[in-house]
């Protein structure tokens, strides 16, 4: 390959650092012209045939997963050695860790913005998470170890909430964001242990249903006021997701629990939390259709479809006779049908106003 080859593949392989999807036709031409010989042009054919795969979220999804295991991990490895490392080697290094994660962040943080901040550096919101959650575990083991806090147990739950909250707008971190919000309900005290879920020993209270229907309205007017006051509005989504599913979650669980231990009914208190959960569903899609997210639509349509169903059950079952039975045969056919539909023509709606 002589000069006149070498140039224009010099200079096509610059341009395809910007043009990934240049046209090829221009170098068809120069091969006719007898500027790149045919070896030259199949091999810039078979270059620019070659598509680019992303490895982005590869890439984080595994990076988010390894603090997770490192945390864990070092867990682990503490419960299993605490008699010969010793309650204060531990605590210390917890604290050094995580003072040394806070301050890299500190140090290689862009300047705080109201507006998106995207991170300095591919390892930073990393970092960041790893010191939260070493944060979390020094608070936790703390009190596990030394009973700092006595019986005041909200207090160990609202340090890290207030620390969590301040790092997620301080480094701008969605991730950090969700931690501080699950801290939230657990300072609350919506949590649900996964071992009293799986044995079916679960009590849930009607406080606990108010609590996670006003938390989660709380967060709906957060996510307003983002938006609103121009505050971090890329945190909308955040508060918005952890709104719907807790005010949602909340009314579906009210209905049910209107049932007596028998399955029949107790009271017609279900209908005042299905009217409730209409309300907040046509907020819900409105939202939707205005941030043109169509996981939204599809959460509203899946708790407004268990809802409904369990009030036309519950209607069904009044009858107690065969017909009611077969009718509520015919609805399920139906509703799934519609619900279907419904979801397919929101989704080209939502399609339909992002190009407008």
């Amino acid at each position: 390959m002589g000069a006149p080859d070498i140039l224009p593949i010099l200079f096509y392989m610059n341009l395809m650092l910007y043009f990934p999807q240049m046209n090829i036709r221009m170098f068809g031409k120069l091969e006719q012209d007898g500027l790149i010989s045919p070896g030259s042009m199949s091999n810039i054919r078979a270059a620019a045939d070659k598509k680019l795969f992303s490895l982005h979220w590869e890439l984080k999804t595994i990076l988010y997963l390894g603090v997770l295991l490192l945390s864990g991990g070092l867990g682990v490895l503490v419960y299993k050695n605490i008699d010969t490392i010793g309650h204060q080697v531990v605590l210390l290094a917890i604290a050094l860790a995580c003072a040394g994660c806070f301050y890299y962040c500190y140090r290689q943080k862009l300047p705080f913005s109201w507006g998106k901040v995207a991170a300095p550096n591919p390892f930073f919101d990393y970092v960041l998470l790893l010191g939260c959650l070493l944060f979390i575990t020094f608070i936790t083991y703390l009190q596990a170890a030394y009973g700092v806090f006595k019986f005041h147990y909200g207090t160990a739950t609202f340090i890290p909430l207030v620390v969590l909250f301040f790092s997620a707008y301080y480094f701008d971190h969605l991730g950090v964001l969700s931690l501080a919000i699950t801290n939230l309900a657990a300072w609350l005290g919506v949590n649900v242990s996964p071992l009293t879920f799986l044995e079916g020993t679960m009590y849930i209270s009607m406080r606990l249903i108010m609590t996670g229907l006003l938390l989660g309205g709380a967060l709906l007017l957060l996510d307003y006021m983002t938006h609103y006051l121009r505050k971090k509005p890329h945190f909308g989504f955040t508060y918005r997701n952890f709104g719907m599913h807790l005010m949602l979650l909340a009314c579906v669980t009210a209905m049910f629990k209107s049932t007596d231990s028998y399955g029949m009914e107790s009271d017609a208190s279900y209908l005042i939390w299905f009217v409730i959960q209409i309300g907040i569903s046509i907020y819900i899609y409105r939202e939707a259709l205005k941030h043109q997210s169509f996981y939204f639509m599809l959460m509203m349509g899946l708790y407004g479809y268990v809802g409904l169903s369990y009030v036309i059950v519950r209607l069904l079952l009044l009858t107690e006779s065969e017909g009611g039975i077969y009718a509520g045969i015919l609805y399920f056919i139906a509703s799934a049908i519609g619900l279907i539909i419904f979801l397919i023509n929101a989704n080209k709606k939502i399609k339909h106003d992002s190009l407008q």
